[in-house]
Formats: structure tokens, sequence, C-alpha cells
């Protein structure tokens, strides 16, 4: 197994990251200093030509995305604990890997991406984290909905060589997957008290948008827009604030064990 500056050097060269903005160590470090407070990025799924689920009474996900990371930036900015920036502030199609990169680029501390799909009798909250391999086939079939964003959008993504995809879940469970597992167990501690949950909280699959190899990531679905019940709740800013209350509560806690 090659040392991690040889399979930091190898994931630049196959992805073209130093070309990207690929922090180095020592500038991380500098940046690190400048601003001591750790960015939190969130993700509001979704948007623009890409309206994600459309709920049983026609609420779009990407609306309710916008709408509950929007109130969660504000609860997190008032403890003064963290910075946040959004990848999205309005209606506006991101294409997946977009999404990551913008989290890369600002040295992200942790990346939280919103969503509100659809699963026929399925209900409640519920987090994932990434993984090859599903932990369940309602979570597979979330992933390959999610993951087929970019083709929503009208983009063609080049293909990735097996070699590839096997050096970054590599560097994923090396690097990140115990930090975002940390950090999915704490939002499940804090939305347990909140709102109802999805049997088997914590879930893994293969979400694209969770494959930043040095940011911990963790997925938020925070209801079901084909249930009635979690779509008529999701629609009622009351009931988003407690969500973004219950997932401050999780950030908070995750970045004092960081």
């Amino acid at each position: 197994m090659p040392d991690p500056s040889s399979r930091r050097r190898l994931l630049q060269l196959a992805f073209g990251l130093a070309a990207a903005g690929l922090s180095s160590p020592a500038l991380a470090q500098t940046r690190r200093r400048a601003a001591p407070l750790p960015l939190v990025v969130l993700d509001p799924g979704h948007g623009g030509k890409d309206p994600g689920t459309i709920g049983v009474t026609g609420t779009h996900e990407k609306r309710i995305t916008l709408a509950a990371a929007t109130e969660l930036k504000r609860v997190l900015e008032r403890t003064g604990r963290c910075r946040v920036a959004m990848t999205r502030s309005r209606d506006a199609f991101i294409p997946l890997d977009g999404r990551v990169e913008f989290a890369r680029k600002r040295d992200a501390a942790l990346f939280v991406s919103l969503h509100a799909d659809s699963a026929p009798g399925a209900r409640g909250a519920s987090v994932y984290t990434l993984s090859d391999r599903a932990s369940d086939s309602l979570s597979a079939g979330l992933a390959k909905r999610e993951n087929q964003a970019d083709l929503r959008g009208g983009l063609r993504l080049p293909p990735v060589s097996p070699e590839v995809e096997r050096i970054l879940f590599s560097l994923v469970r090396q690097e990140t997957r115990a930090g975002s597992d940390r950090m999915a167990s704490s939002v499940v501690r804090a939305l347990g008290g909140e709102v109802p949950l999805l049997p088997n909280t914590h879930r893994q699959a293969a979400f694209a948008v969770l494959k930043a190899p040095e940011i911990p990531s963790v997925l938020v679905e925070m209801g079901f827009l084909s249930d009635r019940r979690d779509e008529a709740a999701l629609k009622q800013p009351a009931h988003r604030a407690k969500v973004a209350r219950a997932l401050a509560q999780g950030i908070h806690g995750w970045l004092a064990r960081a």
C-alpha cells in the first residue's frame, strides 16, 4: 500500500486535481491559520433544470433542500463556531463534481448534502455515507437516482477507469470514512429526538456527491417527498427549523471531536 504522500500524488495525476486547485499540506496549514474557524459546506440537492423528486402534492425537492440549507446556515452562523458556505444559494443547476470541487477548493472541514428523495413505503430522516457497496437495496436505489442528476442537467461526464475508481475508494476508506461515520452517528443522535427516523438510520451507498477523498461527507435525507406525511412536514418552515437545529447540534458535536 503506498504511503499517504504517494497516494495523494497518484490521485492528483488520476483526476487532474492539481490543476483544479488541490491545496498542498503547507498551503492548507497556512489557510487554517488565517481562518481558524472550520468551514462547513452545505449542499442543497438538485436545482435549476433538475427539480429532484416531485412530491405527491407537487412539491419540488430542489426548493425544500434550498430552504432547509438556508435555515441551517443561519443557525450555524449564529453560534459563531464555524464558517458556512453553500454550493448554491439560488435555483441553479450545479453538476455533482462541481459540488465536490466547491468544497475541496475551499479546504472544507465537512460536507453535508441535503435531500428529500422518493422511495415507495419509506418515511423518516436518514443519513448516508460513502461505500462502494450499498448497505441495502433502498440505499443503492437512492444513490443511483441521485447520481443521475448530471444526466438530467444535460451533462455527459467522461468515463472513469476501474483502476481509478479503486484508488478513489481506497483513499476514501482510509482517509475520510471514519470521520464521515462519526458525523453520521452524531447527526442520527441529534435527529432522533426531533423527527421520525427511517429504520437503520445510518446507511451506506456509492453517492457521487460524497466522493471528496479528504473531506468527511454525509448525505442527509430529511424525509421522503413520496410520503404524504414527510412532504407535509417538510413544507412547513417550523419543521425545517427543527431539522436545522438538530443538524446543527450534530455538526457541532462532530466539530468538537474532529
